[in-house]
């Protein structure tokens, strides 16, 4: 399996190894199969297996040339994990399932990937004899960071570098970033937003200057951000899974066609989920849920991405993204691996603002996708709205997606079975949760917040959970973003 960038219209190739241990292509763009997999699979017989099985299928069709990815799948989803399944699908709310992608070690989808991408780097640098020191630079709204931290905590010939936007994230996500413990890892609060933070790594990684002083001291950038292609495929395991599941379940046979509803900001979560379809998962339809920064909504309305409006802080955080890099790998796919039509697509969006995709690809792009978003005051609703009905707690992310899920139901009429990708546990953002469902009374936030939640929760505490109490956050680094080159310097 070869890779390609996006933006490379010679389409040179690079191994897998290489994709994954540089991140981002030197051009800007991001690695693509240069042809994608065709695997010929027994679909009964694959979502039969434990999750770990499905995990090895999905990297071999992908990183065939990795040796060691059995050691690699088993590291990954281990003992801290707090449930065999990883991914198990749960409630069922007027016909829609919840599938929990938080039961790893910070309680976010973002582990699904997260700790597998350590192992698969790991791998790659071995198998070329890459021996230079590998460092993580990320940006984060919120969960990819603290992830990244616990990945790749004391991993050797590693270091981290997380920015985040020191206003737009929750106390909980917070607290666990800078509650990380390890002596390659650096936790950066910026005075701005995500997209400013992600701008700036983007431009960081393809300083050449910045990458000649790395090489004269035998490092080299990587990234955690799903921007690498090593933390995007893991991502589609889960869907194969939620699959299995709801055969296992008796809601469908092998064959019928289900709908996922994905809340997402990168779009790197809901790309996993296309990728699946086109590795033969039977599913109808992707619905791309949003919060009210809804440039994804429009475009997949439109045809039309405009960054230019308003950046708005949400009680969704971890969405409060208005540049979507992954939409990228979708749109090479679109304009059918034209990577000049790419390359003024984003020159379009850096230069002006904005890009339009002709009308072909707009309706080629809506054959798979829908697309909605929920405003504040409609995502406590959802919460309260789920809690009322089966007793089964949401954060504010998942209940975007489950309040775009019920409108685009009530909408079209979709009667197909409906997944919705639970991204992080209710006790990420106790303090939205809570006021939610208790909106009469005066509640706390942070640690006491988790406590008071807990008394409305029919389930115990998780041992993830339980792990925020023991945290120890250490001192606060705080920047503007035009600092973050010459911190990133200073760091490593």
């Amino acid at each position: 399996m070869k890779f390609r960038s996006t933006r490379n219209v010679t389409a040179q190739a690079t191994t897998a190894p290489e994709a994954i241990i540089q991140g981002l292509a030197e051009d800007g763009g991001l690695f693509v199969p240069v042809a994608f997999p065709q695997p010929n699979y027994d679909l009964a017989s694959l979502i039969q297996q434990p999750y770990q099985l499905i995990a090895k299928q999905v990297l071999r069709w992908f990183f065939n040339e990795l040796s060691g990815l059995d050691v690699a799948v088993t590291k990954a989803y281990g003992s801290q994990w707090d449930t065999p399944t990883i991914t198990p699908l749960t409630k069922q709310v007027a016909g829609n399932y919840y599938l929990e992608l938080f039961h790893g070690p910070t309680l976010a989808f973002k582990d699904v990937a997260l700790q597998a991408l350590p192992q698969l780097m790991g791998l790659a640098k071995q198998q070329v004899h890459n021996q230079n020191e590998t460092i993580i630079l990320t940006a984060t709204s919120g969960d990819t960071g603290t992830a990244a931290l616990r990945g790749f905590q004391n991993v050797v010939g590693t270091q981290v570098v997380v920015f985040y936007p020191q206003d737009g994230i929750s106390p909980i996500q917070k607290l666990q970033m800078l509650g990380q413990t390890g002596n390659n890892l650096h936790v950066v609060g910026i005075k701005g937003n995500f997209d400013q933070a992600q701008t700036r790594v983007k431009q960081i990684f393809n300083d050449p200057q910045v990458r000649q002083h790395l090489a004269q001291q035998k490092q080299q950038f990587s990234s955690a951000n799903s921007m690498n292609i090593g933390r995007l495929i893991p991502q589609i395991t889960y869907y194969f899974a939620a699959y299995g599941q709801l055969v296992h379940q008796g809601a469908i046979k092998v064959g019928d066609k289900i709908t996922f509803s994905v809340p997402t900001g990168n779009f790197g979560d809901i790309l996993a989920g296309y990728y699946a379809k086109k590795l033969g998962l039977p599913i109808h339809k992707l619905i791309c849920a949003s919060n009210v920064n809804h440039v994804l909504t429009d475009f997949f309305q439109t045809g039309t991405y405009d960054r230019q409006r308003e950046f708005q802080v949400t009680n969704a955080p971890s969405m409060d993204i208005l540049v979507s890099s992954n939409l990228e790998r979708l749109l090479f796919d679109a304009y059918h691996q034209d990577a000049e039509a790419i390359n003024k697509l984003m020159q379009q969006l850096q230069s002006q603002g904005y890009y339009q995709v002709t009308p072909q690809v707009h309706e080629w792009l809506s054959q798979t996708f829908a697309a909605g978003y929920a405003n504040p005051d409609q995502v406590e609703a959802e919460i309260q709205r789920v809690y009322e009905q089966a007793n089964y707690l949401i954060d504010p992310h998942t209940a975007v997606g489950s309040f775009v899920t019920h409108q685009y139901q009530t909408q079209t009429n979709d009667h197909h079975p409906c997944v919705i990708l639970a991204t992080a546990s209710p006790y990420k953002f106790p303090e939205t949760v809570l006021g939610a469902i208790n909106s009469q009374a005066k509640n706390p936030s942070g640690l006491a917040a988790i406590e008071a939640l807990a008394k409305f929760d029919s389930s115990s505490l998780t041992a993830g959970v339980k792990e925020l109490f023991a945290d120890q956050p250490h001192s606060q680094l705080t920047i503007a973003p035009t600092e973050m080159t010459n911190t990133v310097l200073n760091l490593v």
